[in-house]
């Protein structure tokens, strides 16, 4: 064999090594991987009792029901469809009707997903001063932007505006 030979042996070897560990790598992570289903998502999947996901949506206003020992049912829609949610512990302190919300489970016989962690997820209308600001400058603004459906809510406010706000109140 000559040396030309041994070394592209040698590099064909280390790029097979190479290629069968970033297939076990992403074989590995395939299933640690998790993304979260809509409702409508789950229904078309058809997903059988037991098999562990993350169910997202909007908790539907009307359906939370406070048990005894820190049980919550909810349902979680998301437009299309509804699915059942129990959950025994305390939720997040943004977890409120018609918040995003997303919960981690297995669906039951029955067809309630039972969760084990629920996550709130923040308004997505949030948006710093300064950006809002900014955008009222450049004439981009829309009314409706930091608003809830059908409520004003008033805008966020810097550290360096609260502290100034804070300081002048305590030398009144």
């Amino acid at each position: 064999m000559t040396r030309k030979q041994r070394r592209l042996t040698i590099i064909g070897g280390a790029l097979f090594v190479l290629a069968v560990a970033a297939g076990l790598v992403l074989n590995a992570l395939r299933d640690s991987i998790v993304f979260f289903s809509t409702p409508t998502m789950v229904a078309e999947k058809h997903v059988g009792p037991g098999k562990r996901f993350r169910l997202g949506g909007l908790v539907q206003p009307g359906s939370l029901k406070r048990g005894d020992d820190l049980a919550v049912t909810f349902e979680v829609a998301d437009g299309g469809a509804k699915l059942p949610v129990a959950y025994k512990g305390i939720l997040p302190d943004l977890f409120r009707e018609g918040q995003g919300v997303v919960a981690e489970g297995a669906l039951d016989a029955s067809g309630v997903f039972k969760a084990d962690t629920v996550l709130a997820k923040h308004d997505e209308t949030y948006m710093p001063k300064e950006v809002a600001d900014s955008l009222k400058k450049q004439g981009h603004w829309k009314d409706d932007y930091g608003k809830p459906q059908g409520a004003a809510k008033p805008g966020p406010v810097s550290m360096r505006e609260g502290a100034e706000k804070t300081a002048a109140g305590a030398t009144q």
